[in-house]
């Protein structure tokens, strides 16, 4: 498996990062939890060492099934990422939506990024993971209010505490960073990126490269879109959020299937499946550190990573980049 250094933490990550989003079920229609084990084990067989989950993932769910799948192996051979600051038990900060937990019971998520919440969230975390320290802890969306200085303080008193290794933020726009890293050495910026959604190239990805940040990417498969399996007409589990998102509806819908149709020759040249393509497309953009790639379970871990095969030469990485240039996402 590939790696590469998040930034300037030291840390050493696979190119290739199991997303446990799915995990949790939440907002996926339910996961089978001995399924999900499965592919958390397969994607240490795989090499992909790193696991990228959240507290609301599930509403602590991902977290807690994560941990058990790991019980057992050594802490050493494996990275935990995880995140804080959507909170679902406390009225405080501001408000970031209404959903159900995986019992259909209501619940408001919070965005709540102050120092007692940070703490807080990590020993939950901890307790949850079943481990003494988190490799990259991660505020998953800006708290509006929260200074970015106290929750950088809150970060900094976690790593010389040794409750966490390296300290990073999630959904951060190039302002926000710009704050951030004048109280705290952040890693890296998780943020959406896919062929369909590409507007961090235009100023996250090169500011991220100037200041020696890692980024991590999730959704790079548009959860799911981008393998090809999803069609107009497709029928989607109960409680999948998928069918709301703008790249579901039409006429993006169908868009995105007449630009795969025009990508499925290159990929059939190449003996790999849609989703193989893009996903080693993804890891070849400049200032892009590593890909998230959810499963949900061993089946479907094989077929992520046998991307690692697929090679690109740079006049197929433009043809591909041609192919993109005409496509158009509407609001809807």
């Amino acid at each position: 498996m590939e790696t590469r250094l998040l930034g300037s933490s030291g840390l050493e990550v696979p190119v290739y990062i199991f997303g446990a989003w799915a995990a949790g079920g939440w907002a996926w229609g339910g996961t089978d939890a001995g399924e999900a084990c499965q592919a958390i084990r397969a994607s240490l067989d795989y090499g992909a060492n790193a696991f990228d989950t959240a507290p609301v993932y599930g509403f602590g769910d991902s977290e807690t099934l994560l941990g058990k799948a790991l019980d057992g192996v050594p802490r050493s051979s494996y990275l935990l990422l995880t995140k804080f600051g959507l909170e679902w038990e406390t009225t405080r900060g501001s408000f970031h939506f209404d959903s159900q937990d995986n019992q259909g019971k209501p619940v408001r998520v919070m965005r709540d990024a102050s120092v007692d919440a940070v703490i807080r969230s990590c020993e939950q975390s901890l307790r949850r993971l079943g481990t003494d320290y988190i490799d990259l802890f991660q505020i998953h969306w800006p708290d509006p209010t929260t200074p970015v200085d106290e929750t950088m303080e809150a970060l900094e008193r976690l790593r010389v505490q040794g409750k966490i290794r390296a300290g990073g933020v999630s959904n951060y726009s190039v302002g926000e960073m710009e704050q951030a890293l004048t109280c705290f050495p952040i890693a890296s910026n998780q943020i959406p990126y896919s062929m369909v959604r590409r507007e961090a190239q235009r100023d996250i990805l090169p500011y991220c490269l100037q200041k020696n940040l890692g980024v991590l990417v999730y959704s790079p498969l548009q959860r799911g879109l981008l393998t090809g399996k999803i069609r107009p007409g497709h029928s989607f589990a109960g409680g999948d959020t998928r069918p709301r998102s703008v790249y579901f509806k039409e006429p993006n819908l169908t868009s995105v299937q007449l630009l795969l149709d025009g990508l499925r020759p290159l990929a059939e040249s190449k003996g790999c499946t849609l989703g193989q393509l893009v996903l080693q497309w993804t890891i070849r953009q400049e200032g892009i550190t590593a890909a998230l790639v959810g499963a949900r379970n061993a089946v479907q871990v094989r077929e992520n990573m046998r991307a690692l095969e697929v090679v690109l030469a740079p006049d197929e990485m433009q043809w591909i980049e041609d192919r993109l240039s005409g496509l158009v996402i509407e609001e809807v």
